[in-house]
């Protein structure tokens, strides 16, 4: 009988041994494959003009201000006012009037690299308190050595939802304006990766770089109802593909004249809705995909999000400095974007892109890399929010808008690119901005593997 058994034993081992060896192991998927079985809904809110120091300067672990051996912040730019060099100074004020913001200001801000025009640039500029610092008027908007507040830093005192943000998710230390400029040019890169104007505005083939675009501007803001832009956008690409797309402004925004008196007040600028005027978006008969920030909660609560939706802030919570309107405004916005996502159904298949289009004259420290001649600008605030962002993260990649196109492309277009070498419709961009060198792969900060994190619902005004 034992030997009866060893035999049956020794038997079923090499059958065991034979059937292990004509089995194929599963293959592991990669981390795009699980992001395409994972990520449905990307989702990009933009707020407005402000540099990555003066929002995240002092957050612990990331590249804010340089430091002394002693501790302290060790910067110190001219100030040709006070006559001396001054210092960032933390600010509790809830307004700023901060710097000009043009593509000749940015350059004049970074100088060569050495990152200490700003306060120069907006003692030239025409806001009133740089060069008028004895005006009682101007105390709130002036440190405590009467430095202009371009020198100005948050910290979570002031912002608390954000840093909270940054704390529980991923913040991006090294996320750069798209271009050295302003809300407009800015606007333009995040959907389609580049700014330029053009001789015919049906022609791809007519467009040059232009990051200063006056005559563009004027011709949204008189609501003009024609095509602008000729070039090939990102939303091609995705109406070619079949994907889906929002892009949520203001309910009472108007693009094109009549326009209707505001029932709210709701309304967002055009340089931050540029799409109207893509000509593009006017072929494919998809200017009914820009809409209203009710549609966009309707969707979020419904179940209904689009892949790729965009949000913008309208008037008064854009975070603008000069505008008179305090920051929390701003930051309880981007908390009620954030919650409606979050108790939505969608959240577990969702990641959320929080950023800045421009510096708005704010310092900071970091010389931003020269990828082509319109960029990258100035460093701005980037977060990313999502059930599979890895906790705690601080991402130190260089990154700009570019690589959220990049995302987008990977996830839903099989990692078609604007190329105008690839793209059906070619135009006559300078750079394939998505594959430049050294820019990041946003798909490194999530764990697909993990338990997804809960949704942090916050108090919209802490």
């Amino acid at each position: 009988m034992r030997r009866t058994l060893l035999v049956l034993g020794a038997s079923l081992a090499l059958v065991a041994a034979a059937c292990s060896r004509d089995a194929s192991p599963e293959p592991s998927q990669t981390q795009l494959e699980q992001a395409r079985g994972t990520l449905e809904h990307l989702v990009f809110i933009v707020q407005e003009n402000r540099s990555f120091d003066h929002y995240f300067g002092t957050f612990p672990g990331a590249k804010g201000f340089p430091r002394n051996e002693d501790g302290r912040i060790a910067v110190c730019i001219p100030d040709p006012v006070l006559g001396r060099c001054a210092r960032p100074y933390r600010t509790t004020s809830q307004l700023q009037e901060g710097g000009p913001h043009a593509w000749r200001h940015s350059r004049a801000d970074v100088n060569g690299g050495r990152m200490d025009g700003f306060i120069r640039t907006v003692v030239d500029s025409p806001i009133h308190c740089a060069d008028h610092r004895d005006d009682p008027a101007c105390t709130r908007y002036l440190g405590p050595q009467r430095q202009p507040d371009v020198m100005s830093y948050h910290t979570a005192q002031t912002i608390p939802n954000y840093w909270t943000y940054a704390r529980r998710f991923v913040l991006q230390d090294r996320m750069f304006a798209p271009a050295d400029s302003w809300t407009l040019p800015a606007h333009l890169f995040l959907v389609s990766a580049w700014a330029a104007s053009c001789d015919n505005p049906r022609d791809p083939m007519s467009c040059v770089s232009d990051l200063e675009l006056n005559d563009e501007a004027a011709i949204q803001r008189s609501h003009e109802d024609v095509p602008i832009w000729a070039w090939t956008d990102i939303t091609h690409l995705l109406h070619e593909a079949g994907v889906s797309w929002s892009y949520y402004v203001g309910d009472d925004t108007c693009e094109f004249d009549p326009c209707p008196n505001d029932r709210t007040g709701q309304r967002t600028v055009s340089q931050q809705n540029p799409l109207p005027w893509f000509t593009t978006v006017r072929q494919n008969r998809q200017l009914d995909r820009v809409q209203g920030h009710s549609e966009f909660y309707a969707a979020a609560a419904n179940g209904q999000l689009p892949s790729v939706s965009w949000v913008m802030p309208y008037s008064g919570v854009g975070e603008h400095p000069g505008a008179g309107e305090p920051i929390w405004k701003g930051q309880r916005h981007v908390t009620n974007v954030v919650n409606a996502l979050m108790r939505g159904p969608d959240w577990e298949h969702t990641a959320i892109f929080l950023t800045w289009d421009d510096w708005g004259g704010f310092y900071d420290h970091v010389e931003p890399p020269r990828v082509d001649r319109n960029g990258y600008g100035i460093r701005v605030p980037g977060i990313m929010i999502s059930p599979w962002a890895r906790r705690g993260m601080i991402d130190s990649q260089t990154l700009s808008f570019d690589a959220y196109l990049r995302l987008i492309e990977d996830l839903f277009l099989d990692g078609a690119r604007l190329d105008p070498d690839t793209m059906s419709r070619p135009d006559s961009r300078p750079t394939v901005r998505e594959e430049v060198r050294g820019l990041g792969n946003l798909l490194r900060e999530f764990d697909l593997d993990q338990e997804p994190l809960r949704p942090l619902i916050l108090d919209p005004r802490p």
